[in-house]
């Protein structure tokens, strides 16, 4: 007799069987895992899975998932290894991996009470509690799919907020619109994409994004924010929200929260924190100062994936008035009825159907409690400042900025190269790393000039492991270097050859 392919009282053994036979799978990867990558190029990853016929004969669930070990996880990217040091990106907390697998089965979605019940209520003493860290006492929230959409519903609010405060009463959408049109958002450049792309989705008028100036390491200039909230009020414009980043993705630098708060309360500015990053400091037991001020804020941004050490997806938007969470409110008679007295989150979220996220976080503050995670974290933060002083140490390597976080941003160039020679070196280097596989890091730019990156968030990995993965940028560095100055050279005995350049 064929069994059913779902998950039913019925078939409660061959789900057993399935998933344990996949549990022993990924863990015999991750045991025997020597490198974060295969290192398969682009091309040949590109042509096994296009070669799949998806239309084809059914080749059933064993034979499928023999298929996901040949085409995705032999192939996929490990963070837990200790050579992977390229984006924000987390190895997992045991409980959580295993709470993931209790909500995929369940599939409950968050949305409403009666898909969710005591869900319901798990998340919302989560949401309480990730408030009493911070410092909102009375504060509210929602889970939502990551830090991108956690800023634009904080951003919402705002706009929301600012029509209130400026606009008369219920708005016909000529004034709505008219008012959205003189609204401003202030953040800095080293503040997240999603800041504009947010803007854009807001339909705020162009250039809304104004960027404040920075001091020398790239965090605001809360002065410079004071002058420049008094010339938008002078001119007739509404600041509608100013971002404050609790660790940027490439510095890892905080902006000084308390001043940002004073300047935001003096021009009556609704403060939003983007603490995607840095969220992990409210466990910390040793940098939790280091947040200082965020109670301050109107709205949070907090990332569990990241510094909590939790499987995408985990991420929060808080707020300090829960009053201000009803501003994303909507209303459906199928989904939160007049004559229904029961907390449907879908009142609160952008989102309708929602994953059970929050048992993940759940999970791992049962087993591991909170000050185990912060002390993860610490670890991280306490490796990042070993880190720096090998690579300031190091004579062919420059460190070009300090953090709050777990980010190194560096150079590789020794006395015999160019400015120039070390800004083309960049792109080869993590393009050939990544093509290896052995380890992987990541390219951004400072100041104009493009550099390395290592962000660091395994609390695992040792000074040694970094010290590897420093040997492998030098050796790729220098095999890259001498394919540079072969390929120029070439060109010039080509160009010489051709009469271009005179002899």
């Amino acid at each position: 007799m064929n069994l059913s392919p779902l998950l039913t009282n019925s078939t409660a053994d061959e789900y057993a069987r399935t998933v344990h036979a996949v549990v022993e799978r990924i863990a015999g990867q991750v045991r025997d895992c020597d490198a974060p990558f295969s290192g398969t190029a682009r091309e040949v990853l590109e042509r096994k899975v296009t070669s799949v016929d998806l239309d084809g004969s059914p080749i059933g669930t064993d034979r499928a998932l023999d298929e996901v070990d040949a085409l995705f996880v032999q192939d996929a990217v490990w963070f837990h290894h200790p050579a992977y040091a390229a984006h924000l990106n987390c190895p997992v907390a045991i409980p959580a991996v295993a709470a993931e697998a209790v909500l995929a089965a369940v599939n409950t979605s968050v949305d409403t009470y009666d898909q969710s019940t005591v869900g319901t209520y798990m998340e919302r003493h989560l949401i309480g509690w990730t408030a009493r860290r911070i410092g909102f006492d009375g504060g509210a929230g929602v889970f939502t799919s990551g830090g991108t959409q956690s800023n634009l519903h904080a951003l919402f609010l705002a706009r929301e907020h600012a029509l209130s405060v400026h606009g008369s009463g219920v708005l016909a959408a000529a004034e709505r619109s008219t008012l959205q049109q003189r609204m401003l958002v202030l953040a800095t450049e080293h503040s997240h994409f999603s800041v504009q792309k947010s803007a854009l989705l807001l339909g705020l008028g162009e250039g809304a994004v104004i960027c404040v100036p920075t001091d020398r390491d790239g965090r605001m200039d809360a002065d410079a924010l004071r002058l420049t909230l008094d010339v938008i009020e002078r001119t007739g414009r509404i600041a509608m929200a100013v971002v404050a980043t609790a660790g940027t993705t490439d510095r890892g630098c905080i902006d000084p929260l308390r001043g940002v708060a004073d300047a935001c309360d003096s021009a009556r500015t609704w403060m939003h924190v983007d603490a995607a990053y840095g969220g992990g400091l409210l466990v910390s037991p040793t940098r939790r100062h280091l947040l200082d001020g965020i109670e301050r804020a109107h709205s949070v941004t907090v990332d569990f994936h990241k510094s909590f050490f939790q499987p995408v997806s985990s991420s929060a938007i808080l707020v300090r008035e829960a009053a201000d969470l009803a501003r994303s409110g909507w209303h459906a008679d199928y989904l939160n009825p007049d004559d229904a007295d029961e907390p449907n989150q879908v009142d609160t979220s952008l989102q309708t159907t929602r994953r059970f996220d929050a048992l993940k976080l759940w999970t791992t503050l049962r087993a591991l409690g909170a000050d185990r995670i912060g002390a993860m974290f610490d670890r991280v933060l306490d490796l990042t400042v070993q880190v720096h002083r090998i690579v300031e140490d190091a004579p062919d390597l420059h460190l070009l900025a300090r953090t709050d976080l777990s980010t190194v941003l560096f150079r590789y160039q020794h006395g015999g190269m160019s400015d120039l020679e070390a800004d083309r070196l960049v792109p080869v280097i993590r393009a050939a790393m990544l093509a290896s596989g052995r380890a992987l890091v990541a390219k951004t730019v400072v100041d104009g000039r493009p550099c390395l990156k290592l962000t660091l968030l395994n609390p695992d990995t040792t000074a040694e492991d970094v010290r590897g993965v420093l040997a492998i940028v030098r050796a790729t560095g220098e095999r890259g270097l001498d394919s540079l100055r072969s390929l120029d050279l070439a060109e010039d005995r080509a160009l010489l050859a051709s009469g271009a350049v005179a002899r």
